[in-house]
């Protein structure tokens, strides 16, 4: 089991998006406090944000920088940063969040 995990696929070269930083954050009343972070491996995956263990209800915010790894690719980006709010509902459970991105569209969704 995961708990929350992340994959990132280039849509635009049909790939996996390495080197993008992810920051994992849970919010607390009206502020957000970092629980993790990581680097997406050479398959675009930042398998083990967090244990599920340690998976509680609760609002949660992924934020990918994506700026550096289209500068690498030498691509122009309307987005430099993506970010995804979504809500735990049952405690220990798990949560993968995919991001398809592209450098002028993104969508995201509850994978398995």
């Amino acid at each position: 089991m995961s708990g929350i995990s992340t994959h990132v696929l280039d849509t635009s070269i049909g790939r996996a998006a390495a080197g993008i930083p992810v920051v994992l954050e849970r919010a607390d009343g009206q502020h957000w406090n970092t629980v993790a972070s990581c680097i997406t491996d050479p398959d675009g995956r930042c398998p083990k944000l967090m244990a599920v263990e340690n998976v509680y209800a609760g609002r949660f915010r992924l934020t990918f920088a994506t700026a550096a790894y289209f500068t690498t690719h030498h691509q122009p980006t309307l987005y430099p940063e993506v970010t995804i709010i979504f809500d735990v509902a049952i405690d220990h459970s798990n949560y993968h969040i995919p991001l398809l991105l592209n450098p002028f569209g993104y969508t995201t969704y509850r994978g398995t």
